[in-house]
């Protein structure tokens, strides 16, 4: 009985692993990845990768170039009346659609002509948004040289 228990609850923390694991957003950490990843591109490869900003600034000397980017997203929603309860509380609910909107507004910072910072708003939030926000920086992502784990320089023993 005791091994039959202890197969049980191996099996309920993998299944509860796994639907955790389903929960996460790959474009939400690549935004993340990208914070550090693109810190030092030249402005030239930033604007040949992601575009044309649609807001520049510049302050002393550092530039500020800022992204947007947005979706609607709609999804089947429960509608009318809220079902049918019977005569006399109500007759045939319907479908109906739910929108909502993700945005994500992404400002480089440069200074000396290199990529210093990048910082993420907008109105949306959590891994909505930072998905939002990799749309942004993808093609730039593609631009970095992929970061291989190097071999270990300890002495063979």
């Amino acid at each position: 009985m005791r091994g039959t228990m202890t197969r049980i609850g191996c099996v309920a923390v993998f299944l509860a692993a796994s639907l955790l694991g389903g929960c996460a957003n790959p474009a939400a950490d690549q935004a993340m990845v990208a914070q550090n990843a693109l810190v030092g591109m030249p402005k030239q490869t930033l604007l040949s990768c992601a575009g044309v900003p649609e807001r520049q600034a510049t302050a002393g000397d550092l530039e500020f170039f800022t992204y947007r980017s947005n979706r609607l997203i709609s999804y089947p929603a429960w509608g009318g009346y809220g079902g049918y309860w019977g005569y006399p509380y109500g007759g045939w609910g319907g479908y109906g659609y739910d929108v909502t909107s993700v945005d994500c507004e992404a400002t480089f910072t440069l200074r000396n002509g290199a990529v210093e910072r990048i910082v993420y708003g907008g109105s949306s939030s959590g891994g909505s948004r930072l998905g939002q926000c990799y749309t942004i920086v993808q093609n730039c992502l593609a631009q970095v040289p992929s970061q291989s784990p190097q071999p270990s320089m300890a002495p063979a023993r």
